[in-house]
């Protein structure tokens, strides 16, 4: 199957889906935030706050292209990451892209104790969350929706990611 990378709204569960189809496949799991952190040498947010959001985004697109991947590996991205640049044409030309697709609310619910690590959502609560991610939704479903394969985030899990994959590749 080659590479395949994770896309989608920060918190629909990337980078844990990612660890467990890499060990399901025997595939590498790669987390290019991780990747982009140690090259800094500063979380995301350090980076984000220091520096705003153009440099993190152009840095973010540089670490995307500019990776070593192994022949078989799950790649789990940024949230923004597809829509900036042309970065969600790069990883559809590479590879296989999946789309994890949750509701504001969900994800609202997933994020409300992380906050403090996502820049975005430093400030914002209750109903202005979900408000804030339906918008950010909004803006990047465009992005999202030209990966490979949008998957329901509901219940998804290793095996059916991987079902998925198969049917794809028929």
């Amino acid at each position: 199957m080659g590479l395949i990378f994770l896309v989608g709204f920060m918190g629909c569960g990337k980078t844990t889906l990612g660890r467990k189809l890499a060990s399901r496949l025997g595939y590498a799991f790669i987390d290019l935030d991780h990747i982009l952190e140690a090259q800094v040498g500063m979380t995301i947010a350090q980076y984000f706050s220091e520096f705003g959001e153009d440099a993190f985004r152009r840095l973010e697109s540089e670490v995307l292209k500019q990776t070593k991947y192994p022949e078989n590996a799950i790649v789990s991205t940024g949230g923004g990451l597809p829509c900036f640049f042309d970065n969600m044409d790069w990883m559809n030309a590479q590879g296989k892209t999946v789309y994890i697709r949750l509701s504001p609310k969900t994800l609202a619910g997933r994020l409300e104790s992380e906050k403090a690590k996502r820049p975005l959502l430093r400030e914002k609560h209750g109903e202005h969350l979900i408000e804030f991610i339906a918008e950010k939704l909004a803006e990047r479903e465009k992005f999202y929706a030209k990966a490979t394969i949008i998957a329901d985030g509901l219940g998804l899990n290793a095996e059916k990611a991987e079902q998925l994959l198969k049917i794809k590749a028929i």
